[in-house]
């Protein structure tokens, strides 16, 4: 019996890869930008998008193997929905799978209600990457 694998990890490509900037907006109005993930491996990938954490958080999360699983699980439960919105911003999808070879436009809307500067911090998780 002959048995051979072919160990693999996600590819996958992230544009435009800069930052969303929506510049001045009036107070009241909105305005939509996107930004794709694209798959380029050979196997399905999951992919979650939530608010990042602070880097002192994610560096305590980063100590161990429990710490990373009930720091995961925790995110999992906080932010698994199909729309997130934080401050005057909604993303979405804020998850979902990529078949290999395709792409998924994530769509991002900012309603500029408060008067203000608003900045928000995103991390998107691609699984076995």
């Amino acid at each position: 019996v002959r048995v051979s694998a072919k160990a693999v990890f996600s590819k996958y490509s992230i544009y435009p890869a800069s930052f969303i900037n929506f510049g001045v907006m009036l107070k009241g109005t909105r305005k939509t930008c996107t930004f794709t993930l694209e798959n380029k491996g050979i196997l399905n990938f999951k992919f979650l998008i939530y608010r990042a954490l602070p880097r002192t958080s994610a560096m305590l999360l980063a100590g161990d193997a429990e710490s990373k699983a009930v720091g995961h699980q925790s995110l999992l439960e906080l932010f698994l929905q199909a729309r997130l919105t934080l401050g005057m911003f909604t993303v979405y999808p804020g998850f979902g799978v990529i078949p290999p070879g395709s792409q998924q436009m994530i769509t991002v809307d900012c309603y500029a209600e408060p008067l203000g500067t608003c900045k928000e911090h995103l991390s998107i998780d691609i699984s076995h990457r």
